[in-house]
């Protein structure tokens, strides 16, 4: 029997503002379900307080009980999760729901000029992230005169960019943050061959890289930006049928999508989860899962290296560095990318808002993807606009996007 469209996905919104909303997901399992559904979550700005996971390998009934801030848009929150959920089956000649394959998306150039100022360029992010526009790479640059060129390559969620009104809206809504600031404002659908183009940089040598961004040492990361004690740990003799993944460790923005995403990645199936948040950040995660065939886990190596993999990245699920790169100051920042090809959703707006609250200013940017040994990243290059000098201490600037990037007050 299937299900009805409208009990796909439930939202229960909280009456006040102290309370959780409740979100109830009904439907076919599939691998990796749990962290698609985690990373919507997650670009919607809601934390996952609470979380309970069940399935018998075909259906599965996820609840979550999020906090989050006033303005999410629960009726489009709705459409992007049923829009990750498996297909139902249809029966008794009622229409069920059936979300289309997705396919890949047509990717837009987006060229702004216009004159600098600070914060400007999380202004921008902010609109766009709004219009549900994904920035998948940047290249921002000033003149010495003052003027700003920004090249955004972006995808549109609502796939509706390369209609007049789409780009009105977009332009619209830019020229509302910028005002008589805006020069030129430009957006045409670029080829494959262009977007290839733009994914190789050899800006960044990779020994470099891992050297800045503790790539080669990820359990031993600088203390102020660690992400405290993690403990992950597995056991066969609870279950007849799964191996139980125990995991106590320090909350942060995202916790539970690095776990999804990582298991998703290991091709691993979640039974039965939960999860919770308790005092002083604290969270406790239960997991009962199976590999890909079914069975139980108990392969030691295979053990090891899952337990290992969790370990690094709870502990630093994305790499921050401040450097010097001749008379510059840089901020690297390191975003792994899942199998799937998706990386951690606004990254870069959260970069932007932490330098925009630390008054400080962006010269160059750029966002590219990367090969860093065995593993892609996102890497976001910004080299900071030290002006006069640099006003803000580099430890300060690294601390800052550190903790906007984990959600921790600073």
């Amino acid at each position: 029997m299937g299900i009805l469209y409208d009990d796909v996905v439930i939202i229960r919104q909280s009456e006040k503002e102290s309370d959780l909303s409740v979100i109830t997901i009904n439907c076919p399992d599939k691998t990796g379900l749990g962290c698609d559904l985690c990373r919507i979550l997650l670009f919607f700005g809601l934390n996952i307080v609470r979380g309970d996971l069940s399935t018998d390998g075909k259906w599965c009934y996820v609840v979550f009980w999020v906090s989050g801030n006033s303005s999410t848009r629960w009726g489009l929150l709705k459409k992007r999760l049923l829009g990750v959920c498996p297909s139902c089956s249809s029966a008794s000649g009622i229409s069920y729901y059936r979300p289309q394959s997705p396919r890949p998306p047509d990717v837009f150039l987006l060229k702004l000029c216009c004159q600098d100022r600070r914060g400007l360029l999380h202004n921008v992010t902010e609109v766009l992230c709004e219009l549900e526009l994904t920035i998948k790479k940047v290249k921002v640059s000033t003149t010495p005169d003052g003027t700003v060129m920004d090249l955004f390559f972006v995808t549109d969620t609502r796939e509706l960019l390369h209609t007049n009104k789409r780009k009105e809206d977009t332009f619209d809504h830019l020229k509302a943050v910028m005002g008589d600031g805006m020069i030129s404002c430009d957006i045409e659908m670029v080829g494959p061959e262009i977007t290839i183009c733009s994914q190789e940089s050899s800006f960044l040598p990779t020994t470099i890289t891992e050297d800045m961004l503790y790539l080669a040492n990820p359990e031993e990361p600088p203390g102020s930006l660690a992400s405290g004690s993690v403990s992950v740990t597995m056991d066969n003799s609870l279950s007849p049928a799964h191996t139980l993944v125990q995991i106590v460790c320090q909350d942060h923005k995202g916790l539970l999508y690095d776990i999804m995403r990582t298991l998703k990645d290991y091709n691993i199936k979640i039974s039965y989860g939960r999860f919770s948040s308790k005092q002083r950040r604290n969270c406790e995660i239960d997991l009962f899962i199976v590999q890909a065939d079914g069975k139980k886990v108990v392969d030691p190596s295979k053990q090891r290296a899952l337990c290992s993999r969790l370990e690094m990245e709870l502990l630093r699920p994305l790499r921050v560095a401040v450097a010097s790169r001749g008379p510059d100051t840089e901020l690297l920042v390191a975003n792994p990318v899942e199998l799937s090809g998706k990386g951690r959703p606004l990254v870069f707006f959260d970069i932007t808002l932490a330098l925009k609250m630390l008054n400080t200013g962006i010269f160059l940017a750029e966002i590219r993807r990367r090969m860093i040994g065995d593993r892609e990243y996102e890497v976001y290059r910004i080299l900071i606009d030290d002006g006069e000098g640099l006003s803000v201490p580099r430890s300060k600037i690294e601390e800052g996007v550190w903790k906007q990037l984990m959600g921790w007050d600073w």
